[in-house]
Parts: structure tokens; C-alpha cells; sequence
């Protein structure tokens, strides 16, 4: 099949266009939010080509898969078709619900023509779907072509945008962290971390943001280390350390 899907997560896409299908994936010229293309960090396979919005309106697609309110008027635009209607979509919910959590409904309650994807079970109880069809998922992962050793006596996180999102991500457990061992930490926005931590009273802590590290060179780093940390709260629990590594 040919799959039309954003470049929106980097990990949770990497592992999805491993699969056995066509994955197309816009790119604008500015490589923007709505077309980033293929990943630069990430390992893809060749099944994942880059297709202009011009490119898409002459190319068929089976299956849109969609992951912002968003991305459904874009999808129509440039393919002149609607996705759920004139061809098959599925959207997948990454987050939980925020604000209000009992009473939060998603963008895509109460509707017939799409598959509402969450991939938690947890997900898909605390936000409201409405009357829309709902399945779990959960992510995919591509096992890292490396062994844990623990060689170093060091503390590994992995998250994205620790200062501006704070609490989202767990940031503000890192002090308590670092005060049992020296914490690495890994991601896109990492780098004014140790600034953001003495700002809020935390100085000296022996905290390190290595900055969007190509994914085989953070696995390699994350396995030299003796433990991995999994602090983001927008995530549920029991999460492996295969699994946050990808």
C-alpha cells in the first residue's frame, strides 16, 4: 500500500516505516512542521520516499494516516480527496489528554469516518473518544543494534524540549537524580538544561544535554551508561529500556 503519513515523532515514524509498505512523506521546501521529509538523524529504510504536496494531488494513496486536527484540511488540499471519505484514515493519538483529564474530549470525537488510534490502553480510558471507533497500538520498536554494558557510572535520560516543557517531561525530577549520579541527558533542547536547572535554584548539578544526537550514536552513549531514567510524565508507566531507547 501507499501510506501518506507526516514526519511528526521521529522515533514512533522510524519505527512505523519499517514495515512492509509504501510510506510517503511530504517535504516543502523550507522542510517545515507540516514537511520535514526523512529523517536526517534516524535510520529509514527506502520504502520511505519524500513526496511534494504538488507530487501527492497525481499519486495514489490507500491510507492517510493522520496525527494533528490539522493534517485532515491539509490532507484534502493536497490530494483533493478527503481523507475518511474518498480514502481510508486512521488517526493516531501519541499523548494524553491535558486540562480538564475526565472531562477532555479528543478532536476526533463523535466521528464515523476515521479509526481514533491511541497507543496506550491508558489513553484511550482517560480521554473521551465520543462515538468514534477506537483501537490501542501499541509503539513499535526497532531493537538498537547495541549491548547495555553500564561501563560508566553516569545516568541516562532521553527527551526532547526539557526546559520549555518542564514538568511535562520530568525535568524538575532531575535535581534528586543528579544528587546519586552525574545525568547525561539526551535530546532535541537539551543544551540550555543546566542553565534552566540553576535558574531554578539547582546550581553545580552534575547534568550534561548532549543535543540531538543521530539515534546509533545515542544508543551507543545509553548503553555505556549504568542506568536509563524514563521521567516524562506524558507517558505510562512500564516502559522497557529497549523501548525508551528508541
Amino acid at each position: 500500500m501507499n501510506v501518506l503519513l507526516w514526519h511528526v515523532h521521529g522515533s514512533w515514524t522510524t519505527s512505523f516505516v519499517h514495515g512492509r509498505h509504501r510510506y510517503l512523506v511530504p517535504v516543502t521546501p523550507d522542510r517545515g512542521p507540516y514537511g520535514l521529509g526523512r529523517a536526517r538523524t534516524y535510520p529509514w529504510p527506502d520504502n520511505a520516499v519524500e513526496i511534494t504536496p504538488e507530487d501527492l494531488r497525481h499519486t495514489d494513496v490507500d491510507l492517510v494516516i493522520l496525527q494533528r486536527p490539522e493534517e485532515i484540511d491539509l490532507a484534502a488540499e493536497w490530494l483533493g480527496r478527503r481523507p475518511g471519505r474518498d480514502v481510508p484514515a486512521i488517526y493516531v493519538e501519541h499523548n494524553t489528554p491535558k486540562g480538564d483529564v475526565p472531562n477532555t474530549r479528543h478532536p476526533m470525537a463523535d466521528r464515523d469516518d476515521l479509526l481514533l488510534t491511541h497507543v496506550t490502553a491508558f489513553n484511550e480510558l482517560f480521554w473521551d473518544n465520543g462515538t468514534t471507533r477506537t483501537t490501542v497500538v501499541d509503539h513499535g520498536v526497532v531493537p538498537p543494534a547495541v549491548e547495555w554494558t553500564g561501563e560508566l557510572d553516569r545516568l541516562a535520560v532521553v527527551t526532547n524540549e526539557p526546559v520549555r516543557r518542564w514538568r511535562v517531561t520530568g525535568t524538575d525530577l532531575m535535581p534528586r537524580f543528579a544528587a546519586v549520579a552525574p545525568l547525561d541527558v539526551y535530546g532535541m533542547g537539551v543544551a540550555g538544561l543546566p542553565d534552566a536547572l540553576t535558574a531554578a535554584g539547582f546550581p553545580g548539578l552534575p547534568v550534561t544535554g548532549h543535543e540531538d544526537l543521530p539515534q546509533h550514536a545515542m544508543h551507543a552513549e545509553l548503553a555505556r551508561r549504568r542506568a536509563y531514567l524514563h521521567l516524562c510524565r506524558w507517558t505510562s508507566l512500564g516502559l522497557s529500556l529497549i523501548e525508551a531507547m528508541t
